[in-house]
Protein backbone atom coordinates (compact mmCIF):
# COMPACT_ATOMS: atom_id res chain seq x y z
CA UNK A 1 0.00 0.00 0.00
CA UNK A 2 1.28 3.46 -0.91
CA UNK A 3 1.03 4.98 2.74
CA UNK A 4 1.32 8.94 1.44
CA UNK A 5 -1.38 8.03 -0.75
CA UNK A 6 -3.31 6.47 2.36
CA UNK A 7 -2.72 9.24 4.04
CA UNK A 8 -3.38 12.39 1.33
CA UNK A 9 -6.60 14.07 2.17
CA UNK A 10 -6.91 17.30 0.23
CA UNK A 11 -5.86 15.36 -2.97
CA UNK A 12 -9.30 13.74 -2.80
CA UNK A 13 -11.46 16.54 -1.40
CA UNK A 14 -12.67 19.17 -4.39
CA UNK A 15 -11.77 22.66 -3.88
CA UNK A 16 -9.08 21.11 -0.75
CA UNK A 17 -6.90 24.43 -0.91
CA UNK A 18 -10.17 26.67 -0.63
CA UNK A 19 -10.98 25.38 3.16
CA UNK A 20 -7.66 27.10 5.11
CA UNK A 21 -8.09 30.89 3.80
CA UNK A 22 -12.19 30.45 4.35
CA UNK A 23 -11.48 29.01 8.07
CA UNK A 24 -9.14 31.25 8.82
CA UNK A 25 -12.08 34.65 7.68
CA UNK A 26 -14.96 32.66 9.68
CA UNK A 27 -12.81 32.44 12.86
CA UNK A 28 -11.24 36.22 12.71
CA UNK A 29 -14.85 37.25 11.77
CA UNK A 30 -15.83 35.27 15.09
CA UNK A 31 -13.37 36.65 17.50
CA UNK A 32 -14.49 40.20 16.27
CA UNK A 33 -18.22 39.37 17.18
CA UNK A 34 -17.11 38.12 20.84
CA UNK A 35 -15.45 41.15 21.60
CA UNK A 36 -14.31 40.75 24.99
CA UNK A 37 -15.42 37.36 25.36
CA UNK A 38 -12.36 36.62 23.15
CA UNK A 39 -9.31 36.28 25.07
CA UNK A 40 -5.56 35.46 24.22
CA UNK A 41 -3.69 34.19 26.55
CA UNK A 42 -0.56 31.94 27.21
CA UNK A 43 0.12 28.31 29.11
CA UNK A 44 3.94 28.50 28.81
CA UNK A 45 6.95 30.69 27.83
CA UNK A 46 7.13 29.38 24.20
CA UNK A 47 6.43 30.81 21.32
CA UNK A 48 3.49 28.56 20.42
CA UNK A 49 2.34 27.90 23.72
CA UNK A 50 -0.40 30.21 23.41
CA UNK A 51 -4.39 29.77 23.41
CA UNK A 52 -7.73 31.84 22.80
CA UNK A 53 -10.48 31.54 25.40
CA UNK A 54 -14.02 32.19 24.73
CA UNK A 55 -16.33 32.92 26.89
CA UNK A 56 -19.83 32.16 26.71
CA UNK A 57 -22.69 34.51 28.03
CA UNK A 58 -23.51 33.86 31.82
CA UNK A 59 -21.31 31.07 33.88
CA UNK A 60 -19.30 28.50 32.11
CA UNK A 61 -20.79 25.08 32.74
CA UNK A 62 -17.28 23.99 31.87
CA UNK A 63 -14.78 23.71 29.43
CA UNK A 64 -14.20 22.77 25.52
CA UNK A 65 -10.84 22.30 24.40
CA UNK A 66 -10.11 21.85 20.52
CA UNK A 67 -7.00 21.10 19.76
CA UNK A 68 -6.44 21.52 15.67
CA UNK A 69 -4.74 19.32 13.14
CA UNK A 70 -2.10 19.46 10.77
CA UNK A 71 0.08 16.85 10.80
CA UNK A 72 1.68 18.35 13.57
CA UNK A 73 3.10 20.26 11.21
CA UNK A 74 0.86 23.07 10.43
CA UNK A 75 -1.24 25.23 11.89
CA UNK A 76 -2.15 27.20 14.68
CA UNK A 77 -5.11 27.67 17.36
CA UNK A 78 -6.57 31.22 15.26
CA UNK A 79 -7.90 29.42 12.44
CA UNK A 80 -10.43 27.22 14.47
CA UNK A 81 -12.29 29.96 16.73
CA UNK A 82 -15.44 29.91 15.03
CA UNK A 83 -15.93 25.72 15.82
CA UNK A 84 -16.38 27.24 19.43
CA UNK A 85 -19.99 28.69 18.56
CA UNK A 86 -21.87 25.40 19.06
CA UNK A 87 -20.26 24.73 22.70
CA UNK A 88 -20.65 28.60 23.39
CA UNK A 89 -24.15 28.93 22.48
CA UNK A 90 -24.71 25.48 25.01
CA UNK A 91 -23.00 27.60 27.74
CA UNK A 92 -19.94 26.41 27.59
CA UNK A 93 -16.42 28.15 27.17
CA UNK A 94 -14.16 27.20 24.44
CA UNK A 95 -10.69 27.01 24.33
CA UNK A 96 -8.06 26.55 21.58
CA UNK A 97 -4.10 26.30 22.19
CA UNK A 98 -1.30 25.94 19.95
CA UNK A 99 1.64 23.60 20.57
CA UNK A 100 4.98 23.53 19.09
CA UNK A 101 5.15 21.91 15.64
CA UNK A 102 7.84 19.18 14.15
CA UNK A 103 10.39 19.05 13.28
CA UNK A 104 11.11 21.27 16.61
CA UNK A 105 9.24 19.26 18.94
CA UNK A 106 8.42 15.45 18.82
CA UNK A 107 5.16 14.07 19.06
CA UNK A 108 5.88 12.79 23.36
CA UNK A 109 6.55 16.94 23.41
CA UNK A 110 3.47 18.18 22.31
CA UNK A 111 1.32 15.67 24.64
CA UNK A 112 3.39 17.35 27.50
CA UNK A 113 2.43 20.75 26.47
CA UNK A 114 -1.13 20.12 26.23
CA UNK A 115 -1.44 18.56 29.62
CA UNK A 116 0.78 21.60 30.70
CA UNK A 117 -2.35 23.71 28.57
CA UNK A 118 -5.16 22.22 29.94
CA UNK A 119 -4.19 22.53 33.92
CA UNK A 120 -3.59 26.18 32.71
CA UNK A 121 -7.38 26.20 31.09
CA UNK A 122 -9.01 24.17 34.39
CA UNK A 123 -8.03 27.39 36.42
CA UNK A 124 -9.56 29.47 34.12
CA UNK A 125 -12.74 27.36 33.83
CA UNK A 126 -13.82 25.52 36.22
CA UNK A 127 -15.49 22.47 36.45
CA UNK A 128 -16.02 19.48 33.97
CA UNK A 129 -13.21 19.39 30.88
CA UNK A 130 -13.77 17.91 27.59
CA UNK A 131 -11.07 17.89 25.16
CA UNK A 132 -11.79 17.16 21.21
CA UNK A 133 -9.27 18.17 18.53
CA UNK A 134 -9.02 16.83 14.79
CA UNK A 135 -6.69 14.50 12.51
CA UNK A 136 -3.51 14.94 14.55
CA UNK A 137 -5.74 17.15 17.22
CA UNK A 138 -7.64 13.86 17.49
CA UNK A 139 -4.61 11.77 18.70
CA UNK A 140 -3.64 14.72 20.80
CA UNK A 141 -7.23 14.94 22.45
CA UNK A 142 -7.30 11.41 22.67
CA UNK A 143 -3.60 10.98 23.99
CA UNK A 144 -5.92 13.37 26.86
CA UNK A 145 -7.64 10.24 27.82
CA UNK A 146 -4.64 7.93 28.46
CA UNK A 147 -4.44 6.26 31.16
CA UNK A 148 -0.55 6.99 31.65
CA UNK A 149 -1.43 10.58 32.03
CA UNK A 150 -2.55 12.60 34.66
CA UNK A 151 -5.08 15.34 33.32
CA UNK A 152 -7.46 16.75 36.51
CA UNK A 153 -11.15 17.55 35.66
CA UNK A 154 -10.82 16.13 31.80
CA UNK A 155 -14.32 13.88 32.24
CA UNK A 156 -14.26 13.41 27.88
CA UNK A 157 -12.23 13.06 25.22
CA UNK A 158 -14.05 13.07 21.69
CA UNK A 159 -11.38 12.32 18.67
CA UNK A 160 -12.71 13.37 16.06
CA UNK A 161 -10.29 11.43 12.63
CA UNK A 162 -7.90 10.69 15.30
CA UNK A 163 -4.97 9.08 14.41
CA UNK A 164 -4.32 7.07 16.90
CA UNK A 165 -1.95 4.07 15.74
CA UNK A 166 1.03 5.74 14.57
CA UNK A 167 2.68 2.98 13.02
CA UNK A 168 1.50 3.46 9.40
CA UNK A 169 2.77 7.15 9.35
CA UNK A 170 6.58 6.05 9.81
CA UNK A 171 6.06 4.48 6.54
CA UNK A 172 5.64 8.16 4.77
CA UNK A 173 7.44 11.13 3.57
CA UNK A 174 6.30 12.57 6.53
CA UNK A 175 8.63 10.23 9.05
CA UNK A 176 11.46 12.89 8.01
CA UNK A 177 10.15 15.53 9.77
CA UNK A 178 8.25 13.62 12.42
CA UNK A 179 10.97 11.19 12.78
CA UNK A 180 8.57 8.87 15.00
CA UNK A 181 10.51 5.54 16.42
CA UNK A 182 9.50 2.29 17.86
CA UNK A 183 9.63 3.90 21.59
CA UNK A 184 7.25 6.95 20.96
CA UNK A 185 4.53 4.66 18.20
CA UNK A 186 4.13 2.36 21.28
CA UNK A 187 3.86 5.23 23.82
CA UNK A 188 2.20 7.47 21.97
CA UNK A 189 -0.55 6.02 20.21
CA UNK A 190 -3.26 6.04 22.07
CA UNK A 191 -4.88 2.52 20.35
CA UNK A 192 -2.29 1.10 21.81
CA UNK A 193 -3.00 2.24 25.59
CA UNK A 194 -5.79 2.03 28.10
CA UNK A 195 -8.74 5.01 28.54
CA UNK A 196 -8.23 6.25 31.96
CA UNK A 197 -11.00 5.69 34.42
CA UNK A 198 -13.42 7.53 35.33
CA UNK A 199 -13.32 9.35 31.19
CA UNK A 200 -15.80 8.72 28.43
CA UNK A 201 -14.58 8.92 24.99
CA UNK A 202 -17.03 9.07 22.00
CA UNK A 203 -14.91 8.98 18.10
CA UNK A 204 -16.04 10.92 15.18
CA UNK A 205 -15.02 10.72 11.86
CA UNK A 206 -16.42 11.20 8.45
CA UNK A 207 -18.01 8.72 6.13
CA UNK A 208 -16.27 10.42 3.02
CA UNK A 209 -12.99 10.04 4.77
CA UNK A 210 -9.67 8.33 3.34
CA UNK A 211 -10.17 4.43 4.10
CA UNK A 212 -6.97 4.94 6.61
CA UNK A 213 -9.15 7.45 8.60
CA UNK A 214 -11.90 5.30 9.20
CA UNK A 215 -10.03 2.62 10.01
CA UNK A 216 -7.83 4.76 12.45
CA UNK A 217 -11.15 5.38 14.02
CA UNK A 218 -12.65 1.69 14.19
CA UNK A 219 -9.50 0.59 15.31
CA UNK A 220 -9.47 3.44 18.49
CA UNK A 221 -13.37 2.95 19.22
CA UNK A 222 -12.82 -1.08 19.78
CA UNK A 223 -9.83 -0.66 21.29
CA UNK A 224 -11.56 1.46 24.22
CA UNK A 225 -15.06 -0.14 23.80
CA UNK A 226 -16.31 3.36 23.41
CA UNK A 227 -19.17 4.68 20.71
CA UNK A 228 -17.58 5.76 17.51
CA UNK A 229 -19.58 7.98 14.69
CA UNK A 230 -20.01 7.90 11.01
CA UNK A 231 -20.88 11.26 10.00
CA UNK A 232 -22.76 9.96 6.40
CA UNK A 233 -21.59 12.47 3.44
CA UNK A 234 -18.47 14.05 5.43
CA UNK A 235 -15.07 14.02 4.72
CA UNK A 236 -12.30 15.35 6.33
CA UNK A 237 -12.35 18.90 5.83
CA UNK A 238 -16.05 19.74 6.90
CA UNK A 239 -16.39 16.54 9.31
CA UNK A 240 -15.68 19.84 11.97
CA UNK A 241 -18.54 22.10 10.52
CA UNK A 242 -20.57 20.63 12.99
CA UNK A 243 -19.33 22.21 15.87
CA UNK A 244 -20.42 25.41 14.81
CA UNK A 245 -23.85 23.87 15.20
CA UNK A 246 -25.20 23.63 18.91
CA UNK A 247 -27.98 21.28 17.99
CA UNK A 248 -25.57 18.81 16.24
CA UNK A 249 -24.72 15.35 17.31
CA UNK A 250 -21.35 16.40 17.47
CA UNK A 251 -21.97 19.01 20.01
CA UNK A 252 -24.44 16.62 21.81
CA UNK A 253 -21.43 14.08 21.82
CA UNK A 254 -19.07 16.31 23.25
CA UNK A 255 -21.42 18.26 26.48
CA UNK A 256 -24.32 16.17 26.25
CA UNK A 257 -25.38 15.19 29.64
CA UNK A 258 -22.53 17.30 31.44
CA UNK A 259 -23.39 20.47 33.57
Amino acid sequence: MDMDRAYANGAFIKGAADYPPRWAAKAAAFREGLGTRAQALAYGAGARQRFDLFIPEGAAKGCVTFIHGGYWMAFDHSIWSHLAAGVLARGWACAMPSYTLAPEARLTAMTAEMVQALAVIAGQVPGPQVVTGHSAGGHLAARMGCADLTVPDVVRVVPISPLAELEPLRHTDMQATLRLDDAEIATQSPARLDLRQNVQAHVWVGGQERPSFLWQARLLSEHWACDWTVAAGRHHFDVIDAMEDPASPLVEALVGGLG
